[in-house]
């Protein structure tokens, strides 16, 4: 028999209907259930073909555990080991590369030197920097963000280089990014599950929670909806996440990617509704089946993207898009 885990912290609705539908589909030969550490030894195993991971982000304790899980076989979706190394940042220079409409982005330094360092640390970096250049680049309104994080928080929007100064001086050590801000017309959030199933989700990110899936006017076009679909796609194909919602605003029938590195997005019943719920669950449920039922003791059963695909080969991006 074959066991899924689930690895989960606050969250309650997700993890219950994830575990309840994948033992009513199979329930024999492979079951589903939330994922109990009691040690983690080096090497040895957790007994799972397939962890799905939803609180290591926040857990450096569970990052470790899901990585030796990996090592010794474990399906984690998503791959412990690209999680850790990516980041918004390099999302959006991705996405540039990859030929998808990105907001205009620029990597700003952290305001207090991080710990254990001094003014020598910083021999690279000119003082001051070219500001005028980075805010001509993205321009005002803008928004201030940290390059690799989530959930909304230190999110600023700014108006004018003032308001940068301003705001920039309360984060402190974390390292932020300045984003032309996309003034839109039409906003969808996508899951993207398996790198192949894809939720298009009208969204409405100025309404309160509990509202932002709650919207009256339908898409603008079929083309639009193909258009976000196929860079759903790509996206996550190149970044290799199982599991991830991808974000667009749309300007002038443009779909800008704006937020793509959520591997363990929103599934809440009560944000995201009902319906989106239950196709998550659904389709999470079979794609974790699917997986367990490919798994294959003794070998990397993780997922690896196009990306490091392409780095390893030594294929430039540009010319393995086009295989």
């Amino acid at each position: 028999m074959k066991k899924i885990g689930i690895l989960f912290g606050q969250e309650r609705s997700f993890p219950a209907a994830f575990i309840k539908r994948v033992n009513e589909i199979e329930g024999k030969d492979i079951i589903a259930e939330s994922v109990s550490i009691d040690k983690i030894f080096q090497a040895n195993p957790l007994d799972y073909a397939v962890i799905i991971d939803r609180i290591s982000q926040d857990v450096p304790f569970y990052r470790a555990a899901m990585k030796n899980a990996a090592i010794t076989g474990t399906a984690v979706i998503n791959n412990p080991f690209w999680w850790s190394a990516d980041e918004k940042f390099f999302n959006n220079a991705l996405a540039v590369k990859l030929g998808i409409p990105v907001p205009k982005t620029a990597l700003i330094p952290s305001y207090d030197q991080p710990e254990d360092t001094s003014d020598a640390s910083f021999s690279n970096l000119a003082f001051p920097m070219d500001w005028e250049g980075i805010f001509e680049y993205t321009g005002f309104p803008a928004y201030m963000k940290p390059f690799d994080g989530g959930g909304w928080k230190e999110v600023y929007k700014l108006t004018d280089k003032e308001d940068f100064f301003d705001k920039h001086s309360q984060t402190k050590q974390t390292v932020m990014m300045l984003q032309e801000e996309i003034i839109f017309n039409e906003y969808f959030r996508c899951y993207c599950i398996g790198g192949k199933y894809v939720k298009i989700m009208q969204y409405e990110p100025r309404n309160p929670a509990h509202l932002r899936y709650v919207v009256d006017t339908p898409p603008s076009s079929e083309k639009l909806l193909k258009t976000i679909h196929d860079y759903v796609i790509l996206l996550n194909q190149y970044l290799g996440y199982d599991f991830n919602t991808v974000e667009f605003a749309v300007r002038d029938g443009i779909p800008y990617a704006i937020d793509f590195c959520n591997p363990a997005p929103d599934a809440d019943v009560s944000s995201v509704g009902l319906e989106n719920f239950e196709w998550a669950v659904e389709t999470s449920a079979r794609y974790a089946i699917e997986r367990a039922k490919a798994h294959v003791e003794g070998q990397d059963n993780l997922t690896w993207g196009e990306y490091i695909r392409t780095s390893a080969s030594g294929i430039p991006l540009a010319e393995k898009m086009k295989v």
